[in-house]
């Protein structure tokens, strides 16, 4: 399985990728934001590892250029305690993120959720969302498509984003906790200080702001979680 991995620092680069390659990964190198777009965008990877410092262009806009073009799982790369930047990435789009210093098994770990969320077999066969449409009102979430759609109108969700709305559309009759849609939307278990879930709801929440001008949205209940209304 092809991965990229965008970062300027050769030796942590090195490490990550000899260490993913044992794992049965197969890692390109990338040192700079401009050559990680032209690879992202070449169709080759299952996912992208990228860093947010970068000699040529900040890895935010990086970001911002794979996903006005495609739909590839970014995981990203953040100073340890730089909540701005992280917060930041995932508004953008980014799936998960990995503080530095950077842990290999970590890393690793973060990686394989993210794919097994993208996976075919694993996404659609899982217990929580089978292979079926969802239907809140006039939204419709067709699960083995992975389409949102609100009166015909397809609504842009990430892979992340999509799992989470599903599972708040499946049950639309209670509140969903923030455990629940981080073990199914992100793939692991939920960590303390951890606004990953948040940040995605609000960025579904946006969206759907657009199209149904708050006609579904949905419901923050505080120290638990959410629901869709």
């Amino acid at each position: 399985m092809n991965i990229l991995l965008i970062d300027d620092d050769v030796e942590l680069s090195q490490m990550l990728s000899e260490y993913l390659t044992n794992e049965s990964f197969k890692v390109k190198v990338v040192h700079t934001g401009q050559e990680g777009i032209d690879e992202a965008l070449s169709g080759k990877y299952k996912a992208v590892i990228l860093d947010i410092m970068l000699p040529d262009i900040n890895g935010i806009d990086v970001l911002k250029s794979i996903r006005q073009s495609v739909n590839l799982p970014v995981i990203m790369l953040t100073a340890k305690g730089d909540n701005i930047d992280r917060v930041l990435g995932l508004e953008l789009g980014a799936d998960d993120y990995v503080p530095k210093p950077c842990y290999p098994r970590e890393l690793l770990a973060r990686l394989r959720a993210v794919l097994r969320r993208i996976d075919d077999q694993s996404a659609l066969g899982q217990t929580e969302l089978s292979n079926k449409k969802y239907e809140f009102h006039s939204l419709v979430l067709d699960v083995p498509q992975r389409l949102c759609i609100w009166n015909d109108v397809t609504i842009e969700l990430t892979s992340t984003e999509f799992n989470l709305l599903a599972l708040l559309v499946k049950h639309q009759d209670r509140v969903v906790t923030k455990e629940e849609l981080s073990e199914v939307g992100l793939g692991r278990a939920r960590e303390l200080y951890d606004r990953s879930v948040d940040v995605h709801i609000s960025n579904i929440r946006q969206k759907l702001h657009q199209l149904t001008k708050d006609a579904v949205t949905i419901e923050t209940i505080r120290a638990v979680g959410y629901r869709i209304r």
